[in-house]
């Protein structure tokens, strides 16, 4: 396949929600069990993010058709134009079924993306804390003969042995349960994470991926928070892929020069040099994590607020425009 030939569309779909929208964090504490259930990092919108990863798209990856915004009904970002060009808001209850709702179990959420009605053959999936940092291409996520590209890190997984291990984190827990299923599906492996890109879906090979462990996805999709029983799918799904040869593995200095990771704590001078770092690198694509935990501080977030502003000063066509 050459990519200059190549004009079968891409989708972008991002996944989203505000913690403080009148009356979600009623239903939320509503459900929840454990303070993982309740941490606010996961829910949190103080920076808008979502705003200027999609000017940063609009910028910098134009090559993508349509963007899908998935979050729960009723919210919508204040400052989003629901009838702008190219943008389509979807609903949980338009891709789960009622028994699985309210859901706040972000797994469940990805294993879902393929119910979007009208959504491309192929698509890319990301967070909202996502953003592009330079121009992209299809090159960036594709090899010429159409093998899905995984960007991956240094850092190791948990063993598919410790996936019933209470110590772990929800996410750990995850990453050691879809090590198990790889490893009764593939043979034992260490597997390395994945860095916080985009994935990106071929719906023929998620259909697979859906079929082959379809009972614990039936388990991933009943738990309105990440539990124990669940499956990471931005996991299991590219090192699926890398067992069957129709993904391969970019060069671990590609990885780190392209994809960076930036956690938001609360100590001004770490943001500092962090943001400084991100300026001076210019990576192609890049994570801007919420580590703030209950009370975030004012300076910290006021100077990330100066710099996604000031890296991303246009807004995109998804924006409401000023009366």
């Amino acid at each position: 396949m050459s990519f200059g030939a190549d004009t079968e569309p891409v989708d972008a779909v991002y996944t989203w929600v505000d913690g403080s929208f009148p009356g979600y964090a009623e239903l939320l504490q509503a459900h929840a069990e454990s303070a993982h259930d309740r941490n606010p990092n996961r829910t949190r919108d103080n920076l808008d993010l979502l705003k200027y990863s999609l000017r940063s798209l609009e910028r910098h990856a134009p090559w993508l058709r349509r963007v899908f915004l998935v979050t729960t009904r009723p919210q919508l970002p204040r400052w989003l134009d629901p009838g702008a060009p190219g943008l389509r808001l979807v609903h949980h209850d338009e891709i789960f079924e009622p028994r699985q709702l309210p859901t706040f179990n972000s797994f469940a959420i990805v294993a879902s993306l393929h119910r979007i009605s009208g959504l491309a053959r192929r698509f890319l999936y990301l967070e909202d804390d996502r953003l592009f940092g330079r121009d992209t291409t299809l090159a960036d996520f594709l090899t010429e003969d159409g093998r899905i590209k995984v960007y991956a890190k240094l850092s190791g997984t948990p063993a598919g042995a410790r996936s019933a291990d209470a110590r772990l984190s929800p996410w750990n827990l995850a990453l050691a349960r879809s090590n198990l299923l790889l490893d009764r599906r593939h043979g034992p492996a260490r597997r390395r994470s994945v860095k916080e890109f985009p994935l990106f879906v071929e719906q023929g090979s998620w259909e697979e991926f859906q079929l082959q462990w379809k009972e614990e996805i039936g388990h991933t999709l009943a738990s309105r928070f990440r539990s124990m029983h669940d499956l990471a799918p931005e996991h299991l799904y590219p090192y699926h892929l890398l067992a069957t040869s129709r993904a391969v593995r970019v060069p671990l200095l590609r990885a780190y020069r392209d994809v960076s990771y930036l956690g938001l704590g609360n100590s001004a001078l770490a943001t500092a040099i962090g943001l400084a770092w991100l300026r001076w690198r210019r990576p192609k694509l890049y994570c801007l994590n919420d580590n703030f935990g209950d009370r975030p501080n004012p300076r910290v977030v006021a100077r990330v607020q100066r710099f996604l502003e000031g890296a991303y000063p246009e807004p995109s066509r998804f924006e409401r425009r000023p009366i």
